[in-house]
């Protein structure tokens, strides 16, 4: 063993003894849970970046200096010890190992493939660890945390490019996968589709105008199709029931059933494809257990149109959460956001709606509105949301 791996491992036993002092020495004594917790952190990392290099350093010794094969006739030949740069999630490290070289050839380190080094510099643990902070959140935002956490800066270049690439693996991921088992499978089979505006990053760079002319936005915006799939269990409520989970009233109620196997997928490719992938993975899912076939969806006349043509034996529903919000709009064009009569006239609303009175409630909103001059917040408000309910009439027979 070189004298490297001999001195990192006279290194490593001081290091291994240093968590000990720390714990069980006399400043141990004075010193908070949080203090110690956040000094035994960093001193496991230093650790582990020490047992990394010793584990490096033993593969770069057992390295062979012997004549390559290569893709030609002439083997290549040892040219040098070529550095890396690699950040793993204790840290960064720098090492060497051995390049391989032939004229008119390509040069190659086969450390490199023995190690199953990544493309990039930055390890594959390290690289996981952001996109499962940026999958909820910004990218700026998981580089961040990591280093606070780690003390590792994290472009967020490289970031964007590992999930860009990784995410050309998950379409072949849901085509591969086994049908769902059927005993843990629900009756009623559940699709769903929402669009959503991104804001997309311009890659040119634009002139800055002083005051936007019409039609100009701060950001371009593309729409987003999420979807997703499921099966679910019946699960029978009355009106007053979903009111009281709505409204927060009431008992609690029993139990609710939940979502089997539910896939979820969002794509920037368009309504289309969107809806033509949740197809097919709704044909999928059905059997002789599936009796009953829902489609849930927002009030986008477009989408609802995508979803009647790919899903014709669904049912379709304009999906109640997104009722609340637009009653919950009329009722503070009506009555502002503190007044309390607010919170009681959309119970009252939502009431009607889920007991399938829409009519009513459509017919209540107009003659509110009528009250008011037409220029008004109030009467455009009111219109508007009647305007919703009106379109989509057929899709909330919710009783």
């Amino acid at each position: 063993m070189s004298s490297n791996s001999t001195a990192l491992i006279q290194q490593l036993r001081t290091d291994f003894e240093k968590p000990l002092a720390l714990v069980t020495g006399p400043g141990a004594q004075n010193a908070t849970l949080d203090q110690m917790e956040r000094s035994l952190f960093r001193q496991v990392l230093r650790l582990g970046l020490r047992l990394l290099q010793l584990f490096l350093c033993t593969r770069m010794q057992a390295e062979s200096h012997a004549p390559q094969p290569s893709g030609g006739k002439i083997p290549l030949s040892y040219h040098s010890q070529k550095p890396l740069d690699y950040f793993s999630i204790f840290g960064k490290l720098t090492f060497t190992r051995a390049y391989f070289y032939k004229t008119g050839q390509t040069g190659r380190c086969p450390l490199d493939s023995a190690l199953s080094l990544p493309e990039r510099c930055y390890s594959d643990l390290l690289m996981e660890s952001a996109e499962l902070l940026a999958v909820d959140g910004a990218y700026n935002k998981s580089i961040q945390v990591l280093q606070r956490l780690l003390g590792i800066p994290v472009p967020q270049a490289a970031l964007e490019s590992t999930v860009t690439e990784h995410s050309q693996t998950v379409k072949a991921f849901y085509r591969q996968q086994r049908p769902f088992p059927v005993p843990e499978e629900g009756s009623i089979l559940v699709a769903q589709a929402d669009g959503k505006g991104v804001p997309m990053v311009r890659r040119e760079t634009l002139p800055l105008k002083v005051r936007l002319g019409k039609g100009d936005k701060k950001t371009r915006k593309k729409e987003a199709i999420t979807t997703a799939l499921y099966t679910i269990r019946p699960y029978h409520r009355t009106p007053q029931e979903v009111l009281g989970t709505l409204f927060k009233k009431g008992p609690p109620p029993p139990p609710r059933t939940s979502p089997c196997h539910k896939q979820v997928f969002a794509s920037l490719d368009g309504k289309d494809l969107a809806l033509k992938r949740l197809a097919e993975w709704a044909q999928r899912r059905e059997g002789a257990h599936i009796r009953t076939r829902v489609a849930l969806t927002d009030g986008a006349e477009a989408l609802q149109k995508h979803m009647q043509a790919k899903l014709p034996g669904f049912t379709l529903v304009l999906d109640i959460m997104h009722v609340d919000e637009h009653v919950w709009e009329a009722g503070t064009a009506l009555y502002g956001e503190t007044d309390p009569q607010r919170a009681t006239w959309v119970e009252t609303q939502m009431g009607d709606l889920l007991s399938s009175r829409v009519a009513e409630v459509i017919h209540r909103l107009q003659e509110t509105a009528s009250a008011h001059p037409k220029s008004s917040s109030v009467c455009k408000g009111l219109h508007r949301v009647a305007n919703y309910l009106r379109r989509n009439q057929d899709y909330m027979d919710y009783a």
